[in-house]
């Protein structure tokens, strides 16, 4: 089984920037909830400030997309490129 690399990259970086969104904007509407998690985030992309407002939100959601998505490409070629290597006969 292979993966197709474009409809898992855009998956995940869908899954994930969606991720970032949702909790974003709960943070928004009750401060504190998943902080940590935002922080997370924040610690990771440069210029990303955990939930100061709607557009940080919005940084974040994009930086959670373009990083979803090259994380599921890398992941979907590196699968992919594997199963091929070991269902060769030895």
């Amino acid at each position: 089984m292979r993966f197709n690399i474009s409809a898992l990259s855009l998956t995940i970086g869908l899954f994930w920037g969606g991720s970032i969104l949702v909790v974003g904007l709960a943070n928004l509407a009750w401060p504190g909830y998943g902080r940590a998690f935002l922080d997370l985030a924040a610690s990771i992309y440069p210029g990303y400030r955990a939930g100061a407002s709607i557009g940080q939100v919005a940084i974040g959601t994009l930086y959670g997309l373009v990083d979803g998505a090259i994380g599921g490409a890398v992941f979907g070629w590196l699968y992919n490129w594997l199963s091929q290597l070991l269902a060769r006969p030895a």
